[in-house]
């Protein structure tokens, strides 16, 4: 079976930056497993996946605007330390929660100092080249719920 719209999906991956390094692999654990077609991974590998098999293996370099977007200037800030009421130690490439005109977000200190705290609502990976080296392990015709639900069940997938 071939990976289509509504097909429950399982594979290896191994994802880079341009300079080689390791940013995040499944090596030693369970494949991922997602629902295709449900935009529950980035739309560039999700493209690249359409039509393959179980047992291809094969790489894709995804371009910032199909991975996780362009890095933006306007969502990097600086806030008051008052703002982090409750944290004692607040320290560079920690992650909080904030509320912003989109809803809640996650942002990441980049600088701090005795008054202000710079937080990077960017994804840490906007702007970067995405480089995937995949192994297709499973393809299954989706079931009903998993369709209605969005993402699929059982083993590297969703537990209800």
């Amino acid at each position: 079976m071939q990976i289509a719209e509504n097909t429950a999906v399982s594979f290896h991956y191994t994802l880079t930056n341009d300079a080689g390094e390791v940013i995040d692999t499944s090596s030693g654990r369970e494949p991922l497993a997602y629902l295709h077609g449900s935009g529950t991974i980035v739309p560039g590998l999700e493209n690249a996946m359409a039509g393959r098999k179980p047992g291809e293996r094969f790489e894709v370099k995804v371009e910032p605007s199909e991975g996780y977007g362009e890095r933006h200037e306007g969502m990097i800030q600086a806030v008051p330390r008052s703002a982090f009421q409750g944290v004692d130690s607040i320290e560079v490439g920690m992650q909080f929660q904030a509320r912003g005109p989109q809803g809640v977000m996650s942002v990441t200190v980049t600088e701090v100092s005795d008054d202000q705290v710079t937080v990077d609502g960017n994804h840490p990976l906007a702007g970067q080249n995405l480089n995937f080296a995949i192994e297709v392990v499973e393809v299954r015709e989706a079931s009903e719920e998993e369709i209605a639900h969005g993402h699929i069940h059982g083993p590297g997938g969703h537990q209800h």
